[in-house]
């Protein structure tokens, strides 16, 4: 099907980051906002722009009535869901569909399959990619934790099965902490998402988090575009991301592109998707979930493949075959520092109107970002306000390029982690690559 028309059911840059490329590909792009960000200044660059609903998400941008009713409204052919908000409610991708609306992301099965990460773990052992030793499904009580941790040994993490973003999770370093660390996370995870539901997995030490780019068509056609490094990390939340995992060496790198080739072929997938996976510090890889959408740091993928991932997530939902995996020709390193308005040292939200705005530029040197100066920073949404994306040959030359991007950029009225940034391009343990997921912890 030929789409003339998408609906961009998100905001900040991943919305003017949507309508770029939608544009460029000669297609309408039809913006939505809430009352928050009726100034935001991509609704100018948009075809059209339409409110649904007030300030807060679950009255906009979680309102799935309103933006069925502005694409119908609007004459959308397609919905482009970008990440977090509705971009993997299944609901959302049935409504969609029984309105004739073409959701540009994988099939609702699918989704669901990937959904629940005790079960994903299971298509993942059939699909004879490497797992982390756990529990075969959801653990229902205390006894069962404690017995299955004592026969894996310790230390253990239980885990959310519908989680993300550290939250329902718990590390385990003895059984006296068992009890404890299952009944927290179960609460937790039942008030973030609606669901206790608890599994185990065997806690992997200094791990690095590894990640796969793959793009899937309608004809059975898988590509990866390389592979990214998210391991810097605080509380869970990635920080700072890079392409390629210089933790790799060549036979591990292939290794772990075909695992994930491999997956995206067996649960027949379609569209953009993230396979992410822990590697231990022996260089063995473990699945640890699928993002069935976009990810946040696409770009550093976009950087060193070539490949314009939101223009084939569109021209994939058109049904036009994918191009072949040795026409992608993977060059340099990629970093992204993601920039958000909160304070350099506690990471405590800053928002507030930006009275100063001068960004970087250069060869090499992205900025996705919707603010400007003047630009108020609304409190009721997540807190990053742009990415500074840079490459290089080299990844000593891309931290050389990103520190002194870094220096140009000037935000001024709100509080930013661009200082932590200029820090980290300095720590020793970041420039050698000596670092693991709990650094920042």
């Amino acid at each position: 099907m030929a789409i003339e028309k998408i609906l961009i059911a998100n905001r900040g840059e991943i919305a003017l980051r949507a309508i770029r490329t939608i544009k460029e590909m000669g297609k309408q792009a039809i913006a939505v906002y809430s009352q928050a960000d009726k100034d935001a200044l991509y609704l100018q660059y948009a075809d059209a722009s339409i409110c649904i609903g007030k300030d807060r998400s679950d009255q906009s941008y979680l309102n799935i009535p309103a933006i069925i009713s502005a694409a119908e409204v609007s004459g959308c052919d397609a919905i482009f869901p970008g990440y977090g908000f509705l971009s993997e409610n299944q609901d959302f991708v049935e409504i969609c569909k029984y309105h004739d609306i073409k959701f540009i992301g994988p099939d609702v099965k699918v989704m669901q399959l990937m959904s629940d990460k005790s079960k994903a773990k299971d298509v993942m052992k059939k699909a004879g990619v490497p797992v982390i030793p756990g529990s075969d499904g959801a653990i229902e009580t205390v006894d069962e934790a404690r017995k299955l941790a004592n026969e894996m040994g310790y230390p253990v993490i239980v885990k959310a099965a519908a989680g993300g973003g550290g939250r329902g999770m718990r590390k385990i370093e003895n059984e006296e902490e068992v009890e404890n660390a299952f009944l927290a996370a179960s609460s937790e995870a039942l008030s973030a998402f609606g669901d206790g539901t608890m599994y185990m997995e065997k806690f992997i030490e200094n791990p690095r988090h590894v990640e796969v780019q793959v793009l899937a068509d309608q004809h059975g056609n898988v590509v990866h575009l390389g592979e990214r490094d998210c391991s810097l990390q605080r509380r869970h939340q990635k920080l700072i991301e890079e392409s390629p995992a210089l933790v790799l060496n060549d036979e591990r790198r292939k290794a772990l592109h075909e695992a994930a080739v491999k997956a995206t072929e067996f649960i027949k997938y379609e569209n953009a998707g993230t396979f992410e996976f822990l590697v231990d510090k022996h260089g063995d890889f473990y699945f640890m979930e699928m993002n069935t959408r976009l990810q946040v740091e696409h770009p550093v993928s976009e950087m060193v493949s070539g490949v314009d991932i939101i223009e084939w997530m569109i021209r994939v939902a058109e049904g036009e075959e994918l191009f072949s995996q040795e026409s992608v020709n993977f060059h340099g390193h990629a970093i992204e520092c993601r920039i958000t308005a909160e304070d350099p040292v506690k990471f405590i939200p800053s928002p507030g109107k930006i009275t100063k705005w001068i960004i970087p530029g250069g060869r090499n040197v992205r900025v996705d970002s919707h603010a400007y100066q003047g630009y108020v920073v609304p409190q009721y949404y997540d807190s990053m306000i742009g990415k500074l994306i840079v490459h290089e040959d080299t990844r000593d030359r891309a931290i050389a390029k990103m520190k002194e991007a870094l220096r140009e950029f000037q935000v001024e009225g709100i509080k930013t982690v661009i200082d932590f940034h200029k820090e980290m391009m300095d720590n020793p343990d970041f420039k050698s690559n000596n670092f693991d997921t709990n650094y920042l912890s």
